[in-house]
């Protein structure tokens, strides 16, 4: 064992810097010239996700249903040096998603990159193996609205790819947000989800957001229809 150490510091460098190579050190701003609008992004994983696309050099739309929300994402990002600007925007009110599509158009002539973040979680069946509380929380609804964005996702991106159109999905596991903090404020329930995981910990909202960039980008132009599990190894049955 001793003598395997140095070889695997070597292969730790090595890697290091494919990793570097391909994540945006010799390739910056990948998302340059881009207009992304993101939805529900002022918390959680949508504010994480607004946050890697502004990094990645696109101009971010902001939206949430209530303007303090917007006002402090916006704040936030603006401080960091990112380029971004916010709107009030209720997806359900035809009117505020016209504003919020009419916003963009003013700012690039188009839209470049749409992100809902209406992200689909296929892990919470498992999770009711460790928990009946989970159904107590009215997430049975829940759920089935989410599963039914992986038939969604298939389907758009077979009526809109002629149109150039890509549609792809995000199915995130567990992750640290005030939304499931239910699922892990409580020690022992979290060490039981842990349980499941290849990874034991929980994941972190920006541990979501480099995937959602690199599927906006050109690196993924041919892919289209596709659900991408970010859950640490959680066994799901997408």
């Amino acid at each position: 064992m001793q003598k395997a150490r140095p070889l695997l510091g070597r292969c730790a460098l090595a890697w290091k810097s494919v990793r570097m190579a391909s994540s945006g050190v010799t390739r910056q701003s990948p998302l340059a010239n881009k207009v992304a609008l993101v939805t529900a992004s002022t918390d959680g994983i949508g504010f994480a996700i607004a946050r890697r696309l502004a990094e990645d050099g696109a101009h971010v739309v902001i939206s949430s249903r209530k303007q303090q929300n917007v006002d402090r994402a916006v704040a936030t990002l603006k401080g960091e040096g990112l380029s971004v600007t916010g709107t009030v925007c209720h997806v359900g009110k035809a009117e505020d998603r016209e504003r919020l599509v009419t916003m963009a158009v003013n700012l690039h002539g188009g839209i470049d990159i749409l992100v809902s973040n209406a992200a689909v979680n296929p892990f919470f069946g498992n999770l009711m193996d460790v928990t009946e509380e989970v159904w107590d929380k009215g997430l049975g609804p829940y759920n089935v609205s989410k599963t039914a964005l992986l038939g969604l996702t298939k389907n758009l991106a077979l009526e809109l790819a002629s149109k150039n159109i890509r549609v792809n999905c995000l199915a995130p596991g567990l992750i640290r947000t005030r939304f499931s903090s239910m699922l892990w404020m409580d020690k022992a329930r979290e060490d039981s989800i842990k349980e499941m995981m290849h990874i034991r910990r929980i994941g972190k909202p920006e541990e979501c957001a480099g995937i959602v960039s690199f599927m906006c980008s050109e690196d993924a132009s041919y892919i289209t229809g596709e659900t991408v599990v970010v859950g640490g190894g959680t066994p799901s049955r997408l």
